[in-house]
């Protein structure tokens, strides 16, 4: 089946759909989706009732206070990750500072990472000092392997925390930035976007020996999605797991405000200057490096700064009748906070299966999936072990996934790709 391979989902699609959206009209002048912009089935049409049944425009929204959607940003609005494009601009241009010692890098990193790091980037360079990542292949290899989680020769990097409320290889690309003030880092990420945007569609990179992609690209139909959202007095929210300074670099492009953009915050030091830790979620405290904006720490930092939930009770469902009416996101990461949405949950199918797991369950009948808009990926040929392997536990393992009334998820297909 093609991407955008229309009838069969149509009849899916409408057949899941349970009604749950109130019926409502666009009032004429009320902004719509742009009907150019290809969807799959009938998703366009399905955000648009879920608009139209939430709207200031149409006035169906009596609340004092505006409707709220989150939307994750790498590769939910993009194409491709700014944390890696950034990164790779940096490795290119000697960016990265040799720390005193790898360990302080991370409260998680293994011994087996901080050793590969020592080996492949060296001793030479002072601690303070910029390592020459732009010749020194082996450096920047290893850098990149860690970035993913594990060594070039594959041993696991990163241990020892709740892995539903953080990504240890996250936080430690957050941190190679550290020594910098969030100025510094913003003139990295502006330098990286140029390069990303201008790139043609497909570009590659070769960073080390390393083939990275070269280009990002705002998805044109999340864009009007959130425009028309905005139209209808829909307030809308990043929340991303990189780094919030990158993430505010990002933001203007697909409309967002930078005060409504929430990523991994860092601590900064007196003098301004950023630090390897990163605030803290739900009570855990700044620098503890125990939460950001990962899993169930999505939920957390959504309630926390946009619907003000202090202590642990951030980690918990907020209000039904408060907390936002649409969500969308394309991985793992994002499970929980576009799950905790009251009208449409909207997967971006990137083969990751705890989201696509609950996306295809399609317990409340408001899910609504759609491929990558650009080089979606093909359909996966097994299906998804979510009765056995669905969920990721807070160790690492994974168990059965499970609905919010106990039953078990059973396994499921892959059927829009």
């Amino acid at each position: 089946m093609k991407a955008f391979g229309w009838l069969a989902v149509v009849v899916l699609s409408v057949a899941a759909w349970n009604g749950s959206a109130p019926a409502a009209h666009a009032a004429p002048g009320c902004r719509q989706l742009d009907a150019a912009l290809p969807w799959y089935g009938d998703v366009r049409e399905r955000l648009q009732a879920v608009i139209d049944a939430h709207s200031t425009c149409t006035g169906t929204w009596k609340r004092p206070t505006q409707a709220v959607a989150l939307f994750d940003w790498d590769n939910t609005e993009v194409k491709n990750d700014i944390s890696d494009a950034t990164l790779a601009w940096m490795l290119r241009h000697d960016k990265i500072r040799q720390p005193a010692d790898w360990h302080a890098t991370s409260r998680y990193i293994t011994e087996a990472a901080t050793t590969a790091l020592r080996e492949a980037c060296g001793t030479a360079t002072p601690a303070g000092r910029p390592l020459p990542t732009s010749t020194n292949v082996a450096c920047a290899d290893e850098i990149l392997a860690v970035r993913e989680g594990k060594t070039h020769d594959e041993q696991e990097a990163f241990s020892g925390y709740n892995q539903r409320w953080s990504n240890g290889a996250y936080v430690w690309t957050v941190a190679l930035t550290t020594g910098y003030t969030a100025e510094e880092v913003t003139e990295f990420a502006q330098a990286a976007k140029r390069e990303n945007l201008d790139a043609p569609i497909g570009a590659e990179q070769t960073i080390g020996t390393t083939t990275v992609p070269g280009y990002v690209r705002i998805y044109p139909q999340i864009k009007d999605l959130i425009g028309t959202l905005q139209a209808h007095g829909v307030r809308t929210w990043v929340i991303s797991a990189s780094s919030e300074v990158v993430a505010k670099v990002w933001s203007p492009e697909i409309g967002i405000p930078t005060n409504q953009v929430i990523g991994v915050r860092s601590v900064y030091d007196t003098n301004g200057k950023q630090t390897p830790h990163v605030r803290g979620c739900g009570g855990q405290p700044d620098g503890a490096d125990t939460v950001i904006t990962y899993v169930d720490g999505k939920r957390c930092w959504a309630n926390q700064v946009v619907f003000g939930v202090q202590g642990p009770t951030a980690f918990e469902p907020f209000d039904v009748d408060k907390r936002q009416i649409l969500a969308a996101g394309d991985s793992t990461t994002d499970v929980t906070f576009v799950d905790d949405a009251t009208a449409a949950h909207l997967a971006i199918n990137r083969d990751k299966t705890e989201l696509m797991c609950r996306a295809y369950d399609n317990a409340d009948g408001k899910w609504l999936i759609n491929p990558m808009f650009i080089d979606p990926y093909p359909q996966r040929v097994d299906p998804y072990l979510c009765a056995t392997d669905g969920r990721t536990n807070p160790d690492g393992s994974t168990g059965p996934l499970l609905r919010s009334d106990g039953t078990v998820i059973a396994d499921q297909k892959d059927t829009v790709f």
